[in-house]
């Protein structure tokens, strides 16, 4: 009997350890199938033009470095809440979404939304603008969204500035041609412009005017402007629709060179029109750098659980007549 007993206990270790094994591999099988889990990252641009072509072409090839899938929601025909928030919910409602980055159309109407769809369990990083005064390191209502990526907007504005003041000789009234007065990132550029021309006594800015990204509008305004104030010796114009309304009204007035015009955003369009000499300066943003920024830093934070900075700021790129053609410089133009 004890031979029989010592036989029985060696049987049932041996069983105890096969199982052991089996529950192992198991585990480890279950671990690797999570791991190998595909993530799913959307992007909700704000509208349809060529920056935000040009983020989703960027986005798309970090994604495909990281193996993560992108979906990207239908571009916006026009800026606003009222375009953007449809579009938005029907990407989040496919239930499948690991994290959002998106560019809020509106400072104070998009917080709302967001904070929902934060709330539902999708991480949010914003992207080229941001939502409240962006900073989200300090408790608020609007201080959830993981990160804010995008260009320094007071900065360019304070550059672009700087540069208007050089082709004019330190003297002259400028007009500054906005999209929305309530849009992150063409208030900070406003604003960074306002600043920059207090520098110089000589300088004055004559007007401000909104077309709510409506590029015939800019134009009309501008031929306004000029009709108004015959003296206004500069331009500028914030993003890719007024900056492309203020060449249109200079141009049609005949004040090609006359009136010099800066811009914003490096679209064919215009970088075309900078070779041809009838505009004068370009502020290039890094749209491209910014979605691949928002898809690594997303990776990061879900599959290491890296803490993304609570804001990452990429550079930007000056455009003038005398580097437009240079080789290094064809990689800022948006397309």
């Amino acid at each position: 009997m004890e031979v029989w007993s010592n036989t029985l206990t060696k049987e049932n270790k041996m069983k105890r350890i096969v199982i052991g094994l089996l529950c192992v591999c198991l585990l480890l099988s279950f671990a690797a199938g999570v791991g190998a889990k595909t993530l799913k990252f959307a992007f909700m641009p704000g509208i349809a033009d060529p920056f935000y072509f040009t983020m989703e072409k960027g986005a798309k090839a970090m994604a495909e470095e990281l193996g993560v899938e992108l979906i990207v929601g239908e571009f916006p025909k026009a800026w606003g809440p009222e375009y953007q928030v449809p579009i938005l919910k029907a990407l989040v409602a496919r239930g499948d979404i690991d994290l959002l980055f998106t560019a809020p159309t509106s400072t104070e109407a998009l917080i709302p939304v967001l904070k929902e769809i934060h709330d539902s369990g999708i991480p949010i990083i914003t992207v080229d603008t941001y939502l409240g005064d962006g900073d989200y390191s300090k408790s608020s209502k609007y201080s959830f969204p993981l990160s804010y990526i995008g260009t320094d907007n007071f900065l360019g504005g304070q550059v672009v500035a700087g540069a208007m003041a050089v082709l004019l000789g330190g003297e002259g009234k400028v007009f500054l041609e906005n999209t929305n007065p309530d849009v992150s990132s063409v208030i900070g550029r406003e604003n960074g412009f306002r600043a920059g021309i207090e520098i110089f006594p000589g300088m004055e800015l004559v007007g401000v005017e909104y077309c709510l990204d409506l590029q015939e509008t800019a134009a009309a305004q501008v031929s306004a402007a000029l009709q108004k104030d015959p003296d206004i010796a500069g331009v500028f114009g914030v993003n890719v629709f007024s900056a492309q309304g203020a060449y249109q009204a200079v141009a049609s007035a005949g004040l090609v060179g006359a009136v010099k015009i800066a811009t914003w955003d490096a679209t064919l369009t215009l970088i075309e029109a900078l070779r041809k000499g009838e505009i004068d300066l370009i502020l290039a943003q890094m749209p491209a750098e910014m979605g691949a920024l928002c898809v690594e830093w997303g990776y990061k934070h879900l599959t290491e659980g890296a803490e993304i900075p609570k804001k990452v700021i990429p550079g930007f790129f000056v455009f003038t007549k005398d580097n437009v053609n240079d080789p290094d410089a064809q990689q800022y133009i948006y397309q």
